[in-house]
């Protein structure tokens, strides 16, 4: 049972990145799954959350409008989309299965940078 993300990256303000996570040893489209983001020196945060068969979607505040989150349901794969990139979405960026014993990714590193 994982999840394994990729798509992170050094990218310049105003850039775009799309972020995937995939899933293996459990029946994914059961699960609501999320993306979460820690900055240094800062607590982890929700960025979006999809439900089990992607027809519900939630943002933070701080990310609604640039980010996108989807799933493939046929490739056991979530992603976010992240456009219009700021200097403050630099982190480490993590997929989560919140329910059935909480499941996390090792986290792909993002900087947004010029």
């Amino acid at each position: 049972v994982q999840l394994v993300e990729s798509g992170g990256g050094l990218v310049q303000p105003g850039g775009s990145l799309r972020l995937s996570c995939v899933a293996s040893g459990f029946t994914f489209s059961n699960y609501v799954m999320r993306w979460y983001r820690q900055a240094p020196g800062k607590e982890r945060e929700l960025v979006a959350t999809i439900s089990g068969a992607g027809g519900s979607t939630n943002y933070a505040n701080s990310v609604k409008g640039r980010f996108t989150i989807s799933r493939d349901n046929a490739k056991n794969t979530v992603h976010l989309q992240m456009n219009s990139l700021k200097p403050e979405d630099t982190a480490v960026y993590y997929c989560n299965r919140p329910a059935g014993g909480t499941l996390w990714g090792q986290g792909t590193q993002v900087t947004v940078s010029s």
